[in-house]
This record gives C-alpha cells, structure tokens and sequence, in this order.
C-alpha cells in the first residue's frame, strides 16, 4: 500500500477498533495458478491470542478458498471505514490562485498473516455466536441461534467451516487531509457535518492539530 507519511497511522488502539466496528474484510489469497481469491467476509478481531491478535470468521466449504486451506497460507486482509469525496472547492485556495484538484479521504487497515481452516463444530459455533452476539446487540429483541430449529442449524454448520488468521503484520493508513492546513482540513470537516458527518468527525479526531 503506498503510504505516505503524513497519512500513516500506527496507533494499535485505533487500528484495533477500526476492525471491530468494520468488521467485513476483504480476505486475499493466491491460489497455486497465482490467480487472487477474493472473498469478502465478516471477522472478529482477538487480541488475547498470538503477538498481534488472531481474526475469526467462517467460510462456505463451497467456497475455493476451502479447497487452498488445505494447507495453511499466507493472506491478505482489509478493513475499510469511512470514506468521502473532497471538493477542491472546500480549500480556501480555490478563492486564491485555483491551484487545488480533488482527492478522496479514507481509513483503512491492512493485515497480513497466516490463514487456516478449523474444522471443529465447538470452534465454530462459537465463532458463530460471539458474531452474532456483536452485530445483533443494536436489535430490539436480538437474534441468537438458539432462536432456529436446532436440526436446521445443524444442517447449516455441515455447509460452513471456521477459519483463523494470525496476525503478522497489520498497518493503517487514515487520510483524513492530514496533507492540507488546519484552516483546509476544518473546512473540509465542515462542509462533510451533513453529507457524511462520520468522516467530519475523523478530521476532526485524527487531523494533527498543535
């Protein structure tokens, strides 16, 4: 990932929470014809195993990913957050001289490590449940799989497998106007308050004010 400095972030705290309240990865392997497989798949992040943590989630054994886990690989995974246009016309030199183009602002993590299958119906029904105890907690009456037939459920688990990823490396990169002046950046934070209030409050948060 190119990574400018100014828009580096290594913060493990924030790269942590990105994760968890991001938690649909883009998941990358390489499969042994050097094709990508490119799945897109909800993670939980545990950062009481391995060095860097360990993320969580499941598969459909329909899926060629199932087949390229029969040994252990390498992947890579990314989390993105909030994300917006930003109009030139938001600078104050737009008024000035016109020497301003447009850009994109974003949060990202990328996380390299080591991916395998766990086939082990106890792993993964609590992997199961600790998803669906997060994502559900915001419903009114929140789903739990004790809620389905027990015979359908089961019937489900045989489809699917968990999977682990060990954490070898993880990054972060949050352009948030870091690159403009505090004058630029609370303007562009201004103008986003309506249209995308979640990344005026990441200029806000992240932008290095002194």
């Amino acid at each position: 990932m190119y990574q400018p400095m100014h828009f580096k972030h290594d913060a493990h705290p924030d790269l942590i929470d990105l994760m968890r309240k991001y938690a649909l990865a883009t998941v990358i392997l390489t499969a042994p014809n050097g094709e990508l497989e490119v799945n897109h798949l909800p993670l939980e992040y545990d950062a009481e195993s391995g060095e860097l943590g360990i993320l969580r989630g499941h598969i459909a054994k329909a899926n060629p990913m199932f087949e390229l886990l029969n040994q252990s690989a390498q992947g890579y995974v990314i989390f993105h957050a909030d994300d917006a246009y930003i109009s030139p016309s938001w600078y104050e030199g737009k008024q000035e001289h016109h020497r301003v183009v447009p850009t994109w602002n974003y949060r990202v993590v990328h996380v390299k490590g080591t991916i395998r299958k766990v086939d082990h119906e106890k792993y993964l029904r609590g992997v199961l449940a600790r998803l669906t105890r997060q994502h559900e907690a915001s419903q009114p009456v929140p789903w739990k799989m004790g809620d389905a037939p027990h015979d359908f459920i089961a019937e489900q688990l045989e489809k699917i497998v968990a999977i682990e990823i060990d954490i070898q490396s993880m990054i972060g990169k949050f352009k948030v106007s870091q690159n403009r002046s505090a004058v630029d950046a609370m303007n562009v934070a201004k103008a986003l308050e309506r249209s995308n209030a979640e990344m005026a409050e990441s200029i806000k948060k992240f932008y290095p004010m002194k």
